[in-house]
């Protein structure tokens, strides 16, 4: 890119050039870095792009993101591409494609309804044919300007952007793949974890490369069967449990995942918990989970009101920025050992101090 266009980039998003150099540059994903906690790219700089495309994963590295998250799911021809559901109507334009009209359905996903389209009714030779959109034009209005110039990518595109990126930056960055409903594709015979391990062994992707997460342990543990050598990170919700506990009648719920017990248990199969951020405050989560051995790396991290506890929001709207570089003092200050944010520039320069 362009030094003149690059230094324009990162002026409209609000950082500074030097935010391109994290503190943490080369830190192991199975390690926290000396000089702070690791940013997570949320499905790349979705506050700045439209998620899951390569602006936006290239716009988190370039200010500073340390791992880029890709959110997996599969196409009828068993290929993972990235998306953060397998309902692509809010992420895509393929409402605007006649040719796929007749395929908008209902499904039920991990005993949701959901209507829409669905990538495992396509082949990857189609979703290529789509292009995509602001997941959120409402939100973040602005990125809206970005929608139609994308295509969805494979799991494999995002490898290999995360390599050349590495390349051009100097240092290593991560890809952090979920297994997305795994239950559901496990039933209809699109297993994600066989074609996640495939991708990994053939891409020789070690532990400062890749961390596989998941909300499902039983998606988890059978990534840990396949001996990859890479870390595991368990995902935790705030209420209920995963899916395929619950699908098969465990009552174990993630209140009960984050007890000491419940964390010694991850510990078993999983080298990182990943918890809702509000579960941390004015609980014993962080230091239960340090003290089994576990990494702790909270989501989601946004800058906008709505998704920032009152203390934070500036402003009368629901959609202007709040005080996001309080919140991150107030995770980093505990301890975190990783965020998983929407805005990685701002991460970075909370960071840096």
């Amino acid at each position: 890119m362009h030094p003149r266009r690059r230094s324009l980039l990162l002026a409209a998003a609000g950082t500074s050039a030097a935010a391109a150099v994290p503190a943490t540059a080369g830190a192991a994903p199975g390690s926290r870095p000396a000089r702070g906690p690791l940013v997570i790219g949320h499905r790349g700089a979705a506050g700045w792009r439209p998620e899951h495309t390569a602006a936006s994963y290239t716009y988190a590295v370039q200010t500073g993101a340390d791992w880029i998250e890709p959110d997996l799911v599969p196409t009828k021809d068993h290929v993972l591409v990235v998306r953060h559901e397998n309902e692509i109507s809010q992420t895509t334009d393929v409402a605007s494609h006649p040719e796929f009209a007749g395929r908008r359905t209902t499904k039920t996903v991990d005993g949701r309804a959901v209507s829409g389209w669905f990538t495992e009714d396509f082949t990857l030779a189609e979703l290529k044919t789509l292009r995509a959109v602001e997941r959120l034009p409402s939100v973040r209005n602005r990125n809206t300007v970005f929608d139609g110039r994308e295509e969805v990518l494979t799991f494999q595109e995002v490898v290999d952007l995360a390599r050349g990126l590495s390349k051009e930056y100097g240092r290593t960055i991560a890809v952090f793949p979920e297994t997305k409903h795994p239950t559901y594709f496990r039933s209809l015979g699109l297993p994600l974890e066989p074609k996640l391990a495939a991708a990994i062994r053939r891409n020789r992707l070690g532990r400062r490369e890749c961390v596989v997460q998941s909300f499902e342990p039983t998606s988890l543990r059978r990534v840990a069967a396949e001996r990859l050598g890479v870390p595991l990170w368990q995902a935790l919700g705030t209420t209920g449990g995963p899916y395929d506990l619950v699908s098969a009648g465990e009552p174990t719920t993630y209140r009960d995942m984050m007890t000491p017990a419940g964390l010694a248990r991850i510990a078993g199969y999983a080298d990182w918990i990943g918890p809702d951020k509000s579960s941390l405050v004015g609980t014993p989560v962080l230091a239960d989970a340090h003290a089994a051995g576990l990494r702790v790396g909270p989501y989601t991290f946004r800058a906008e009101n709505q998704f920032l506890a009152a203390q934070f929001r500036r402003g009368s709207g629901a959609n202007d920025f709040g005080d996001a570089f309080a919140e991150y003092a107030l995770y980093y200050g505990m301890g975190v050992d990783a965020v998983v944010t929407d805005f990685p520039d701002l991460a970075v320069m909370a960071r840096q101090g």
